[in-house]
């Protein structure tokens, strides 16, 4: 009697504390041991479950080990509490042990030996396991059917889990939801809204998780897919939840709907760290930085702890923009949470001080702080040496990741290449076909364009021979390099190329024809590429369109260049210089001074180029006060840094015109080293106007920037030879000579 009543009240104090106080239920181990229950299975159990909560799975097992009797529930026990430890391997093994003990698995049970097979990816033990579950009558099982539906789908067996799911008797929501998950992970669209249709025509309910399953699809099916899945949400009365609302944010952010996407943030009050996060991550997607940057200090504001997730979103949107100080503050926020060591958040802090810092140290720190760096954060920091120009530390790295066991993977190769020489190109090449990687067609164009960047144009050309697969990229790449070092024909030959591989032409492509064709002053070609354009849609690329200006203004076809500036829907900062450019060619100045007024009016920001073609029609035009006030306003209103150029084309303009004193002077606001250049500008103008004393006073401060530079006597000796003064002249020449 009196074992019956400890055994009941042993039992009731765990169950209760395996619901509310775990620690505290451990404590009745010491009753049960002294009162010789050990041995009851009920109490046994209950006490198992306790210390797989409490301790771990090494005490539980220990437990396990010692229980005198076993049953379906000690070992479905054990066996969970390992899979949730994600210790797959001996979770497998304690189920052929069990299977050997002559013990039935229940559902339980078997649902947990289809996790295991699933997060190890182990097809065939699941197979096994599915014919344990026929031979024991669990085939219908809706719970382990839609683990074997996870199971097949997660190999790419879709037949085989649309047969498992047909063969169902009792689908309920998780089975239907399971199989719409699977179409949409196979990119099976269509296959997914027809099974959520029937699911609607058999009568089962859809829930949050069924409709977020959908959205999930539509960054690859559009916003009107999207709409029409989110009005049947609202159709079928599913409550507002928080695993909705960020579905339908993260839905909206994909389809470039940021303003939907945060009137759904506002809809419920509910809000929670992964909502954020997704906002901000749609934010930075849709290259919103400042935006995203605006929703995290509201959610700091809200009291809402930001994740690694949230912490690595806004770091990007901070290397996005260069927002150096505000990268920092936040980096020093991560230390004091403790996650500047997490992976993600190291790595995308990595990309960060790559980015905005001059720095290399800060890079360097941030990598030693990063507890396992995986192929990516070895990446990030090649990328960031790269970035810094340190070729013999870019190569370290990449030798000592090998050597730790991180495998470089394409992008690790792309990155590394941009740091590298002829002779460490040939060597990463080397290594590309050495580790078979030389099918990857990233990898390929990206050895191309190192190629060709580096003017080794026959190596270049050998590899996009040699190559098994080649796209519109690799051909691109070839196009837009070899123009830019001055091979133009070579670049039009690519056309026979392209149509040999029958690849058809894009608007890339067409602008590094467009541009070969203007260097070479190949209008026909040039109109031949704009017919065909036009006839393959891609007439109204600004690309295209820009390179058209510029090919009809350069050919003195300032009337077409007009006509295709006209077709820009929206002009950018290109298109305005282009055709500013274009006028200047052709002596249109006025036009020149129209087009920028006019790009001012439309709200496009004037850069340095544009001064640039400014300054340049003022000096042709003649218009010195103009000249002089686009200089000075322009650079003050735009806040435009001024470069060598500009400063020479204001010396240019004030020296034709014969202000020479004013000349002078704008060297002292320059700086210091382009001064001796331009020295020697103004003195050329003063031999043009034959003015001896400021001459000579510029060479004399243009000789003490630099002493040996001997074009200032030849200068200054041609000045007296203009004025008569032959035997200075002479001294100038002597002097020269003795200096040589």
């Amino acid at each position: 009697m009196l074992r019956s009543v400890v055994e009941e009240t042993c039992s009731r104090i765990i169950y209760f504390c395996n619901k509310q106080f775990l620690k505290e239920g451990i404590c009745i181990h010491s009753p049960i041991l002294k009162y010789g229950l050990h041995d009851n299975l009920l109490l046994s159990n209950n006490l198992l479950s306790l210390y797989a909560k409490c301790y771990g799975v090494k005490q539980a097992r220990q437990l396990f080990d010692e229980m005198p009797h076993r049953d379906v529930v000690s070992w479905t026990g054990i066996l969970s509490a390992y899979v949730k430890n994600g210790n797959h391997q001996e979770a497998l093994r304690l189920f052929n042990l069990m299977r050997v003990s002559g013990e039935k698995p229940n559902e339980y049970t078997y649902s947990n030996v289809l996790k295991s097979c699933s997060a190890l990816e182990d097809l065939s033990y699941g197979t096994k396991v599915q014919a344990c579950m026929i031979k024991h009558g669990f085939e219908e099982n809706p719970i382990l059917c839609s683990s074997l539906i996870e199971l097949y789908s997660k190999w790419d067996f879709l037949e085989e889990a649309v047969g498992v799911f047909n063969g169902m008797g009792n689908r309920d929501t998780v089975s239907w939801t399971t199989m719409i998950s699977s179409f949409v992970e196979a990119g099976k669209l269509i296959d997914a809204v027809r099974c959520f249709t029937q699911m609607i025509e058999e009568g089962v309910r859809p829930n949050e998780y069924t409709f977020a399953k959908l959205l999930g699809a539509c960054c690859f099916s559009g916003i009107d897919y999207g709409k029409l899945v989110h009005a049947q949400l609202i159709v079928c009365g599913v409550q507002l939840n928080l695993i909705l609302k960020t579905a339908l944010v993260e839905m909206y952010a994909n389809c470039h709907r940021m303003e939907d996407a945060m009137v759904i943030l506002n809809q419920t009050c509910e809000e929670d760290v992964q909502l954020w996060t997704a906002l901000i991550t749609g934010f930075t997607q849709n290259l919103k930085f400042h935006e995203a940057i605006s929703v995290f200090r509201d959610m700091v504001r809200n009291f809402i702890v930001p994740n690694n997730y949230t912490y690595a979103g806004i770091l990007n949107a901070c290397s996005s923009i260069r927002a150096l100080r505000l990268g920092k503050q936040i980096h020093a926020n991560l230390i004091m949470v403790g996650l500047d060591n997490d992976t993600s958040v190291g790595n995308a802090l990595l990309d960060f001080y790559a980015k905005c810092s001059n720095a290399v140290e800060d890079v360097m720190r941030v990598f030693k702080f990063i507890t396992s760096p995986n192929v990516v954060s070895w990446t990030a920091l090649i990328a960031g040496l790269a970035t810094h120009g340190l070729k013999d530390e870019c190569f370290l790295a990449f030798l000592e990741m090998q050597f730790v066991g991180q495998q470089p993977n394409s992008f690790t190769l792309f990155n590394i290449l941009q740091a590298c020489g002829e002779i460490e190109t040939r060597m990463i090449h080397g290594f590309v076909i050495k580790t078979m990687a030389d099918n990857d067609i990233i990898l390929a164009n990206a050895l191309i364009d190192t190629y060709t960047k580096l003017q080794m144009v026959d190596s270049a050309l050998s590899l996009a021979k040699g190559m098994s697969n080649r796209n519109i990229i690799t051909y691109t790449v070839l196009a837009s390099k070899l123009n830019q070092i001055g091979h133009h024909q070579l670049t039009l030959d690519i056309i026979n190329h392209l149509r040999d591989d029958h690849i058809q032409l894009d608007g890339f492509i067409i602008s590094s024809f467009l541009s070969a064709s203007t260097n070479l002053g190949f209008t026909k070609t040039g109109k031949q590429l704009h017919s065909y354009s036009i006839k393959f849609g891609f007439g109204t690329w600004i690309s295209v369109l820009n390179s058209l200006v510029d090919l009809y203004a350069k050919c003195m076809s300032i009337d077409d260049a007009q006509r295709a500036f006209n077709e820009i829907p929206k002009p950018d900062i290109i298109s305005w210089n282009v055709l500013m450019h274009g006028f200047t060619l052709n002596g249109h100045i006025t036009s020149t001074l129209e087009t920028l007024e006019n790009m001012r009016l439309a709200g496009v920001k004037p850069d340095s180029v544009t001064l640039l073609i400014v300054l340049v029609a003022c000096e042709k035009g003649g218009l010195v006060d103009m000249g002089v006030e686009y200089f000075h306003s322009l650079r003050e209103m735009y806040d435009i840094k001024l470069e060598i150029s500009h400063y020479k084309s204001l010396v240019d303009i004030l020296g034709r015109a014969g202000r020479l004193e004013e000349a002078f002077s704008v060297m002292k606001s320059m700086p210091l080293g382009y001064k001796a250049m331009l020295y020697k500008r103004v003195l050329h103008w003063c031999k043009l106007h034959r003015n001896v004393l400021l001459g000579e006073e510029v060479a004399r401060v243009g000789l003490k920037l630099e002493p040996c530079h001997l074009e200032f006597y030849g200068l200054l000796g041609s000045l007296y030879d203009e004025v008569g003064r032959f035997d200075l002249g002479d001294s100038m020449r002597r002097l020269m000579k003795e200096g040589g």
